[in-house]
């Protein structure tokens, strides 16, 4: 019941933002979102929050978000600067141990992993509308309810059992049948340039691609020894628990749509 009244308190905002307000409030929102997720991946790495390299890897991934997302598409920029930050800061604290690799790659994790896809998706609103982005967000949403219900009642094998126990092979073919078929359903509304026939392979594609992403975000979690990325979303966990989905399949739908429309 709790997961469920958060659902319905998140996607009217969602979906308000997106469809009602202007495309630079989905930038917002994104922006926000990614700021939220960066803090629970840090603290899933064991970042320290006060460093400077942690609050360095926390600009450059709203800055990247921020550049891809409507600010004229120069991520050059801000990728490049978070780079040349992120090496000053090392050096900065003089130290030649062997956590040196692994603080600047940690730092720069978030800015690729979070920054590009959520300003992709903030891209897909400015660029091609607010039904474009509201057909991925439905295609993953469709998609998770159906792998959590078709698990339930159907799941008999494990899909990754080292990784994510709960999740099973036939939850992950549920998804891909029910989601996969929501591109195609809206594509004549949402994406009325594209031909049908792309829609019927990218909607399954998508799902494929979010069904990795969650299971990368579980296997971030499992490494780190907790169930949830955060308690900030009663009965769903944290907010990079929510988006790990879009995450991977945002930024290969936005290059899609780059090359056909």
């Amino acid at each position: 019941m709790t997961r469920i009244l958060s659902a319905l308190v998140i996607i009217p905002i969602v979906v308000g933002t997106i469809w009602l307000a202007p495309a630079w409030a989905t930038l917002v929102l994104a922006m926000l979102a990614a700021g939220m997720a960066f803090l629970e991946l840090a603290r899933l790495a064991g970042a320290d929050a006060g460093s400077s390299t942690t609050m360095v890897s926390g600009v450059a991934t709203l800055a990247v978000c921020a550049a891809l997302g409507g600010l004229g598409r120069a991520v050059e920029a801000p990728l490049l600067a978070a780079v040349i930050a992120v090496g000053a800061a090392a050096v900065a604290r003089g130290r030649t141990d062997e956590d040196v690799v692994r603080h600047a790659a940690v730092a720069l994790f978030p800015v690729l992993y979070l920054g590009l896809p959520l300003g992709a998706a903030a891209a897909i609103r400015q660029d091609w509308g607010a039904a474009a982005l509201l057909a991925l967000l439905a295609t993953t949403v469709v998609s998770d309810t159906a792998q959590f219900y078709g698990g339930r009642l159907l799941g008999r094998r494990a899909l990754a059992p080292t990784i994510s126990p709960k999740k099973t092979v036939e939850g992950a073919v549920s998804g891909l049948v029910v989601g996969g078929a929501v591109l195609p359903l809206l594509g004549p509304w949402a994406l009325p340039g594209v031909d049908v026939r792309m829609l019927i392979v990218l909607g399954p594609t998508l799902v494929g691609l979010g069904i990795v992403g969650d299971l990368f975000e579980s296997l971030l979690k499992r490494s780190a020894g907790v169930k949830d990325a955060s308690s900030v979303i009663p009965g769903h966990g944290g907010v990079l628990d929510r988006i790990d989905s879009v995450l991977f399949a945002a930024p290969f739908y936005y290059l899609c749509l780059r090359a056909v429309l």
